[in-house]
């Protein structure tokens, strides 16, 4: 078991290319894994082949096919959805649960996303706990994960994303570790933090922040879509593999890559691939 490199397809969602063209260029570059993006129904762009994410419409059987070809594999899918908003979420990570089961992924990805405009903090957890009920009594019977990312108002902080993991008590619920996001909220220490969670690790998105966001977006955000290279920004990847390698002894761990172009992706693996 060890620490394996994935990327989110992000890398190529400016070069305006689609999921299959994404999946064939990680896969190229170096990348054992990756991490596509799942929506519903049909989207004008990835129809017209502009865009990167794929349609749970589409049979996932296809998509494993299409990574068998390239010879990679899905690290995880990223199907982040308002945790608070059942009406949308909780059909949503269902069906992103049983195609990712389907497609050979064993991790979706999600924060708790925008709250609704009107509701209270109890509401809210009140609702997320309606959600993440559901979504895990499915993912249980599927063998699936869900990984809970720091990205949005409740998880910027390693107390507030412990209150959402502790809302309901299920082995499929873990945590997706995003390096950059933690770093951007600017309420704790990054390395801190991700030894407080590294037991419940399921996933990483591995994300760099360069000293110039840093700088100005530290604790003014609590997250941003992609970094830069990594090695190329503020997070010691060093000290980042390190405290994770103790959890990768009897499991793969991927670090999925979030940058946001092809260069990019390049160098993150070159980096990453030096240190591992």
């Amino acid at each position: 078991m060890a620490i394996k490199l994935g990327i989110n397809l992000e890398f190529v969602r400016h070069h305006d290319k689609p999921f299959v063209f994404g999946v064939q260029k990680a896969a190229e570059i170096g990348y054992e894994y990756c991490e596509p993006l799942l929506h519903l129904g049909r989207e004008l762009l990835s129809e017209a082949g502009y865009f990167h994410s794929v349609s749970m419409y589409d049979d996932p059987l296809w998509a494993r096919e299409v990574a068998d070809r390239a010879g990679i594999k899905f690290s995880g899918f990223s199907t982040h959805t308002p945790l608070a908003k059942p009406e949308i979420s909780v059909e949503y990570l269902k069906q992103g649960i049983r195609w990712a089961a389907d497609a050979g992924g064993p991790v979706v990805n999600t924060d708790e996303g925008p709250k609704p405009i009107w509701t209270t903090k109890e509401q809210d957890f009140m609702l997320m706990t309606y959600t993440l009920t559901e979504a895990a009594r499915v993912a249980e019977r599927h063998g699936i994960k869900i990984g809970l990312e720091p990205h949005q108002q409740y998880s910027k902080t390693p107390d507030g994303l412990d209150s959402i993991y502790n809302l309901v008590q299920s082995p499929a619920i873990g945590i997706n570790y995003d390096t950059g996001n933690s770093y951007l909220a600017g309420g704790s220490d990054p390395y801190e933090w991700l030894e407080r969670v590294r037991d419940r690790l399921v996933h990483i998105h591995a994300k760099d922040i360069s000293m110039e966001q840093g700088a100005a977006q530290r604790g003014k955000v609590t997250g941003t879509p992609v970094g830069c290279a990594c090695g190329d920004g503020v997070v010691d990847w060093q000290r980042v593999i390190d405290i994770i390698r103790p959890v990768a002894q009897d499991r793969d761990l991927v670090l999925s890559v979030e940058c946001g172009t092809i260069e990019q992706a390049e160098r993150s693996f070159a980096h990453l691939s030096r240190l591992l």
